[in-house]
């Protein structure tokens, strides 16, 4: 559900303060230009952001627990050992994380460079206004020195408008920058390249290419709760622009292309159908097997990330991977 941002109560907590860079008419245009235009272009194509109901987070909050589901555990086990020497590098005074949800890796970073002595303000930014607020007072509550500084905004629109001042480490972890198709992605590179300051820095989580099997078994676990998780962008369209998809009638597909370097997921038509989106007055014929992409999530190699970063006008100061050798973590700064 969209939520106002300007109809929560943001002013609970006296070192608390906040940007919204996203009213809901913002959000609500988004959705269905996003919507129609992926469902009358072929092939047909949805952004993974609206996976993200409450239910939806609950369902990726899951998968991120599944034993087929590496990624989560391999960026931990990355800034469990190495967020003192990423403190000590950058020496930040400001750590700002793009899609920041619950925060919870977060913290790690939050420890780190508290402890370093050099930590006074955090700015975590998300599309998501509800789990923004609640993970903003949280964080606000267990460091009673810091100052928090939400932003409601998109990463792909607003990053040109991130707040200054300091010496910041700009945080992108998750490898959600995956799920950026290359255009977009450089685009998005460019500018956290121009954001940069002299004294600042970007810490970039990317997931690793390996052996297919693993990759795809990431995305198809044995459970079904990929799977559901995938089906719930569905759900979220019937909610929000009353549309009438049949869950049931769509499954789960996840594969590696091997081309284009990155996971498909899709949701494939078991029969041929017709969609009503409501609100848009919108209806959609599918093809018994036609397919509907939901996301692509790219992986990367060392080379791969260091040509991009540079490409967009930054140069790699350092990387780390987990022992496993499946998930990086570089730090980034202005070239």
């Amino acid at each position: 559900m969209h939520v106002d941002p300007l109809a929560l109560d943001w002013r609970p907590h006296p070192r608390v303060t906040w940007d919204v860079l996203l009213g809901p008419r913002d959000l609500r245009r988004a959705l269905e230009e996003d919507v129609r235009h992926g469902l009358t272009h072929k092939p047909r194509e949805l952004p993974p952001k609206y996976f993200y109901d409450a239910r939806g987070s609950r369902l990726f909050d899951a998968i991120t627990r599944l034993p087929e589901y590496y990624p989560t555990r391999r960026e931990r086990e990355i800034l469990s050992t190495r967020a003192p020497e990423i403190a000590a590098r950058t020496g930040a005074d400001t750590l700002l994380e793009l899609g920041s949800g619950t925060s919870d890796k977060t913290r790690l970073l939050l420890e780190a460079l508290s402890a370093g002595g050099t930590l006074r303000r955090f700015v975590p930014f998300d599309v998501d206004a509800v789990t923004l607020r609640s993970s903003t007072l949280r964080i606000a509550s267990e460091y009673p020195r810091l100052a928090v500084h939400a932003v409601v905004g998109d990463f792909e629109r607003h990053v040109p408008l991130l707040p200054q001042g300091g010496r910041r480490l700009i945080a992108f972890l998750g490898g959600t920058v995956g799920n950026l198709a290359p255009t977009p992605r450089a685009r998005f590179l460019a500018d956290i390249a121009a954001q940069l300051g002299p004294v600042d820095a970007f810490l970039l989580g990317t997931d690793l290419v390996k052996d297919i099997p693993r990759l795809e078994a990431a995305y198809n676990d044995s459970q079904g709760v990929t799977a559901e998780f995938n089906r719930n962008v569905l759900s979220v369209l019937n909610t929000e622009l009353d549309a009438d998809f049949q869950l049931e009638q769509f499954e789960h597909v996840a594969r590696y292309d091997a081309r284009q370097g990155w996971i498909e997921m899709l949701l494939r038509s078991t029969e041929q159908q017709t969609v009503t989106v409501a609100d848009l007055d919108l209806r959609v014929q599918f093809t018994a097997g036609e397919l509907l992409r939901t996301e692509i999530s790219a992986k990367f190699t060392p080379p791969q990330i260091d040509r991009e970063i540079e490409a967009a006008g930054m140069r790699t100061e350092a990387r780390w991977t987990d022992r496993a050798g499946d998930f990086a973590v570089t730090l980034a700064v202005s070239a």
